[in-house]
């Protein structure tokens, strides 16, 4: 049964001002079965190319493949055949964007060099990634992405249950967990993993170098909402520095690790600084560093770093799935004064923290006292817990609990 996603609403919006729309993400997020639903509205022909004989028809004579599978049209992995990217620029032209395709494409590692070459202008790039906690709740969809401004102090949200929580974030998001008859995760993320190296980086990474590159994921997991240190990575993976720094773009590339850069007014310095690793299925993460079961999670040293990338992940869901990139960030200082995530938005920053425990502390507010002193605009802070009710904790300062995800 077809769960409704929120990026369904910036698909139709930007496909009144773009004759081509490139959805891109992860394996098995939805993107296929988002399409074909829509399909059913739009009249849109439908085509894959993981079949052998289609891709190599499109490959090998793309205007005939174009002929016989005529626009409206949804192409399926496209990745597979770039070749029709300039027929696809040819015939929008022609028609004066009046032919829609939709294309969709699971890893992008050439591909989007490919399609910023072809279709420059007459392309709209989304990223999908498996359920946010307001789409599986089948909660609405916030006219826009959130802030902690939106924060509804009067809201009522639900029950807090940390080993339910756990228990989300042993499982992650990809819909294949929302159905009733849902494989073990354990089966799922073992096959997945397999599947990713096997199908999509046997063309990036050499045959000999496939168990190092599972080995380097697993490390990578171990390591998220933790500073970039890529020297102990590769030291770690038993790699170079080179290749750690090639591995890391793939995982990038292909939708499951996020590297979030750290705040400076000097803009040139935030791309220059050391980022944070982040995972962006928790599943995925908890599967490959070994955490089975809420209880055990719960009470490890990873629990933390799985809460805080659990938020990071529906923070950026929230944004792209209204078509934007995430304006966030993450602040540090020289004496290690921290802030989560720094958002900003019409010239403001807006500080969150995530904190697993209810109680905060002087020492947690370091962050903020630090960045005030800097002088740039700050917006309403927010510390999300595991409080089970909302409170000021300053003029400007929120704590929520963490089922205010269920809105982003």
């Amino acid at each position: 049964m077809y769960k409704k996603r929120h990026i369904e609403q910036t698909i139709f919006k930007l496909s009144k001002s773009f004759p081509v729309i490139l959805l891109t993400g992860p394996r098995q997020v939805g993107k296929t079965t988002l399409y074909e639903f829509l399909q059913k509205k739009m009249k849109h022909n439908y085509v894959s190319l993981d079949e052998f004989e289609i891709r190599s028809l499109a490959k090998n004579d793309p205007g005939l493949f174009l002929e016989q599978y005529p626009s409206p049209l949804i192409i399926d992995e496209i990745q597979y055949a770039p070749q029709l990217l300039p027929y696809i620029k040819s015939r929008v032209d022609a028609a004066k964007n009046k032919c829609s395709y939709w294309l969709t494409g699971s890893q992008h590692f050439h591909l989007m060099r490919d399609v910023s070459e072809s279709l420059a202008g007459r392309v709209a790039i989304l990223k999908l990634l498996g359920f946010s906690q307001a789409e599986e709740m089948s909660n609405l969809q916030p006219k826009k992405p959130w802030t902690p401004e939106l924060a509804n102090i009067n809201q009522k949200y639900s029950n807090i249950n940390l080993l339910k929580l756990f228990k989300k974030i042993i499982r992650g998001n990809f819909p294949k967990f929302l159905h009733k008859n849902c494989p073990p995760s354990e089966n799922f993320y073992g096959s997945y993993v397999q599947t990713y190296i096997d199908r999509d980086l046997r063309n990036f990474v050499r045959a000999g170098s496939l168990s190092s590159f599972e080995k380097f994921i697993r490390l990578c997991a171990g390591r998220t909402a933790q500073l970039l240190n890529l020297s102990d990575l590769a030291r770690d993976s038993d790699i170079t520095i080179k290749t750690a720094k090639e591995w890391l773009s793939l995982l990038e590339a292909s939708g499951h690790v996020y590297l979030l850069k750290p705040y400076y007014k000097n803009i040139s310095k935030r791309l220059i600084k050391i980022p944070k690793l982040y995972f962006l299925d928790t599943g995925l993460a908890c599967y490959l560093t070994g955490w089975k079961t809420p209880e055990t999670t719960f009470k490890g040293a990873m629990a933390g770093p799985l809460f805080e990338t659990f938020i990071l992940a529906e923070i950026i869901k929230s944004y792209w799935n209204h078509g934007q990139e995430a304006p966030i960030w993450y602040y540090r200082t020289k004496e290690k004064e921290e802030i989560d995530f720094l958002i900003e938005k019409d010239g403001k920053l807006y500080p969150i923290e995530t904190k697993l425990s209810y109680r905060i502390t002087d020492w947690d507010l370091r962050g903020i006292e630090s960045i005030k002193k800097s002088k740039v605009l700050l917006g309403k802070a927010i510390f999300i817990s595991s409080t089970t009710k909302f409170y000021l904790l300053a003029k400007d300062i929120i704590v929520a609990p963490y089922t205010i995800i269920e809105n982003f």
